[in-house]
């Protein structure tokens, strides 16, 4: 198991080796399903050459791994890495019998200690990871670290959306309704409540797209969902191109 110092991420990784099992189906239902067309969207701006290896941030259960290698038709080769055991355990189970699971490798360990080499990957991924990092500035230093010159960083996670009729409509869905479908299905209403305040105290998309610029990072842009309720950010290690795709 990774070392983890600080009582955050302990407290962080027990909660999703609890809700694991149920993980999947509640990211299905409380999207309506648009999880999968967002990651969708991250694995098209990642991309900067037919064949890549990339790093997906905080994989969890795989979806986004399974995802890429499925998108790229089995040309990238993709590493997940994860710190929560049960969730790279169901992860395992899912490369069975998916489709191209042999391009897809899973690695247990911290993203805050990234066991990798400096400037290996052509693209580095993460989606609804940010809000559960202890330390975001280490977190993107890594993620530039590991990254080829010319690879690209995305982002995908949830936010408080623009003030509007619909962040009204959002407040009452996410931060009420939210984690009492938690509680029904996942049985662990505490961890869907965490979920509602993780967004609702988070950074700003613009804050962070700041903290990614700091870290050394490149022409950063913002691309707004749901009014801003997701976000994904985009960012470029300058150099060398990796060719295009």
């Amino acid at each position: 198991m990774p070392v983890l110092n600080n009582p955050r991420d302990h407290a962080v990784q027990s909660m999703f080796d609890r809700i694991a099992g149920r993980y999947d189906l509640l990211n299905r239902v409380i999207s309506l399903r648009l999880d999968s067309w967002w990651r969708h969207q991250a694995i098209h701006a990642v991309l900067t050459r037919a064949d890549p290896l990339l790093l997906d941030l905080g994989a969890g259960t795989g979806d986004l791994t399974f995802a890429a290698a499925r998108a790229t038709q089995g040309r990238a080769r993709i590493v997940g890495l994860d710190f929560s055991l049960k969730m790279l355990k169901l992860a395992q189970e899912k490369k069975i019998g998916a489709l191209h699971g042999e391009k897809t490798f899973f690695v247990l360990a911290s993203a805050l200690l990234s066991p990798f080499k400096d400037e290996v990957f052509d693209g580095v991924m993460t989606a609804f990871v940010l809000r559960n990092v202890s330390d975001l500035s280490v977190f993107f230093t890594q993620a530039l670290r590991v990254l080829k010159p010319g690879g690209k960083f995305v982002s995908l996670d949830m936010f408080p959306p623009s003030k509007s009729w619909f962040s009204s409509l959002y407040s009452i869905y996410f931060y009420r309704i939210v984690p009492w479908i938690g509680g029904l299905l996942a049985h662990d209403r505490n961890a869907y409540e965490y979920l509602s305040e993780s967004v609702r105290q988070f950074h700003s998309p613009e804050m962070v797209a700041h903290q990614i610029e700091q870290a050394g990072f490149e022409r950063v842009t913002i691309r707004r969902f749901l009014n801003g309720a997701v976000c994904m950010h985009v960012a470029e290690k300058l150099g060398a191109s990796a060719g295009t795709i």
